[in-house]
């Protein structure tokens, strides 16, 4: 893909692997449709990147202003690539969690991302009319692949966007439009304090019977935390995302980071009893 009059879109783009994508992007001469939702995230962006980056204000919870998002691109002439990256951590005991955290989970790693990649299509098909060859990459993660306690949301929505992925892979390959499933392992990116902080708040709501759950609360909590401070720089993710998009190879998965291919390898080697016991501590 060359940077000439290019345009992509890039979701979640505040903090962490997205924020990083919009500025190795930007740096290559693409034209970034950045989405975030507040208006200081919007200054910050076209502050950094002055004429390189639009913003699109836009929440995955909101299909008005996603499908408004989605006319504006549009409307501007063809795509040549999307990066659903937007996403969030929900935990918590699956026994007591409120299906409103559930649903809230789903509805902004797994629908969102449907929602997006609907009306980011016709501009990308506008693109492969053009000769080019777009691609859709999807963030997912290692998550996707093994699940442990205390992210249920979170696993359910990442096993459930490596199946949507797979599918609409197969959808659009007669269209020239490929897709792209990225599965990092830790990141250091502000996902997870924010998880944390959340978390917190839930544990003070949940019922005394819950108390059962303290140990692995816990030790979710300290992981989740150790991902935010020792996971690889979201830059070197964003590298592995952008390469991804716009590389010559087209690969229909890439593992980011040395944790996510040992994981990986780990789910495919070990027997599945020796695998939920290893998870279950």
């Amino acid at each position: 893909m060359s940077s000439e009059q290019r345009s992509v879109v890039v979701t979640g783009a505040s903090t962490g692997i997205g924020r990083a994508c919009v500025a190795l992007l930007a740096g290559q001469g693409h034209h970034v449709w950045a989405a975030v939702r507040s208006a200081a995230d919007e200054e910050s962006l076209l502050r950094e990147h002055p004429g390189q980056v639009s913003v699109l204000r836009m929440d995955l919870t909101d299909e008005a202003s996603v499908r408004a998002a989605g006319e504006r691109v549009r409307e501007a002439g063809p795509l040549h690539g999307l990066v659903n990256n937007a996403g969030v951590a929900l935990a918590g005991p699956l026994e007591y969690l409120p299906l409103e955290i559930f649903r809230r989970q789903i509805e902004i790693n797994l629908t969102g991302q449907l929602l997006v990649t609907q009306v980011m299509l016709p501009a990308l098909r506008q693109a492969r009319d053009a000769g080019a060859h777009p691609r859709i990459v999807m963030v997912g993660s290692i998550g996707g692949r093994i699940a442990g306690p205390m992210l249920g949301p979170y696993h359910a929505a990442k096993f459930g966007l490596a199946g949507l992925t797979d599918s609409l892979r197969a959808e659009l390959a007669p269209s020239g439009i490929g897709v792209v499933l990225v599965e990092p392992g830790k990141v250091a990116t502000p996902i997870w304090d924010r998880g944390v902080a959340a978390g917190d708040d839930l544990i003070k709501e949940l019922p005394e019977e819950a108390g059962r759950y303290a140990e692995m609360i816990s030790a979710a909590r300290a992981d989740a935390m150790k991902s935010a401070a020792r996971g690889i720089p979201p830059e070197r993710a964003a590298a592995l995302v952008v390469g991804a998009l716009t590389g010559a190879r087209l690969r229909p998965r890439l593992l980011i980071g040395r944790d996510a291919k040992l994981a990986a390898t780990v789910v495919r080697l070990l027997p599945y009893t020796l695998l939920t016991r290893l998870t279950g501590r």
